[in-house]
């Protein structure tokens, strides 16, 4: 997939796309339909296939700080796009020009002159352009006289509920991260760089590799089943393991740590890349009276983690979706 940031520099083999054009965080089952329509139309007429997408996210140029809420940050959003198998992802810069854009340019001007569309795609309710003022009718209305057809897909439901990235940030803070893959259509990951700590895990025999959760959306307290992946120069090296999230409040800690634990894994990990990949949680933080009762628990815990992890084999695409392999 080639990612291109200014449309006016689209290679000629890659103009007249078929593209869905949105936000896309999560790149969840909803995106993933828009995406694939996109596809089935380039294909049928024998052009390439993309998204028209925005760096950083449109609401977090509007508000600034505050609550952490992307599903999936740049390089996470690129590599779940690049698995659905498009030619190209055009990330446009969201700033002070491209806020202040009419609807009418944006379309005239960069997805017509720059890419040379074919087609575009987008989900129910998309809107874009100064003042938002952007929508289906502006798309509808541009569509003919600019040489491209408009597509406005239905919203998916899944389990009698909306997908939406909304819902989904709702359901990993309440640390329902099997519900929020569930609509995902693949785990949701977290991913940085391996920290040191302060080696207690390994004293009581469960060295972790800690992330900094660095003010990032993450679930709710607790321990969760999780498949962590080392990332490498030739691809991911995925291994079973237990993550735990919180402010390890047994050693009266008061920030939130993000830990975890591979099974049957012996190596040094500092400075390394790691991804997690949470597919459910075993319990809720506690605190416990004494180091052997957390020892005990964490005993449990990995026991009941490996359980869940082995059942995967089996379970629903639509639950696993994309799961990582072995190595991939």
């Amino acid at each position: 997939m080639r990612i291109l940031r200014h449309p006016e520099t689209t290679p000629a083999a890659l103009r007249g796309a078929a593209v869905a054009l949105g936000n896309f965080d999560g790149v969840h089952l909803g995106h993933q339909g828009i995406i694939a329509r996109a596809g089935e139309l380039a294909r049928a007429e024998g052009r390439p296939s993309g998204v028209v997408t925005f760096e950083p996210h449109p609401r977090a140029f509007f508000q600034g700080d505050g609550v952490p809420f992307r599903l999936t940050p740049f390089r996470q959003k690129a590599r779940l796009l690049a698995d659905l198998g498009l030619d190209l992802m055009v990330n446009l810069r969201f700033d002070t020009a491209m806020a202040g854009r009419s609807a009418q340019d944006f379309v005239a001007d960069l997805l017509v002159g720059g890419l040379g569309v074919s087609h575009v795609v987008t989900g129910p309710g998309f809107v874009f352009g100064k003042g938002r003022r952007g929508n289906a009718y502006v798309l509808s209305q541009m569509a003919g006289p600019e040489g491209f057809a408009y597509h406005e897909l239905p919203a998916i439901a899944h389990g009698g509920q909306k997908i939406s990235s909304t819902e989904i940030r709702v359901l990993l803070r309440r640390g329902l991260v099997d519900q929020a893959g569930a609509m995902l259509g693949h785990p949701w990951e977290y991913e940085g760089r391996v920290q040191g700590g302060d080696r207690r895990g390994r004293t009581m025999g469960f060295p972790t590799a800690n992330l900094s959760l660095d003010g990032r959306l993450h679930p709710g307290e607790g321990i969760y089943a999780v498949r962590a992946g080392i990332v490498g120069p030739h691809g991911t090296d995925w291994h079973d393991a237990a993550a735990y999230i919180g402010t390890r409040p047994t050693f009266a800690g008061t920030t939130q740590v993000l830990e975890t634990f591979l099974f049957d894994f012996a190596g040094d990990l500092y400075g390394r890349h790691l991804r997690v990949a949470f597919v459910e949680r075993v319990r809720k933080d506690m605190t416990f009276h004494g180091m052997e009762a957390l020892i005990e628990q964490m005993t449990a815990d990995c026991a009941r983690a490996r359980v869940v992890l082995g059942g995967l084999v089996g379970r629903s695409s639509q639950v696993c979706g994309n799961w990582p392999a072995t190595s991939v």
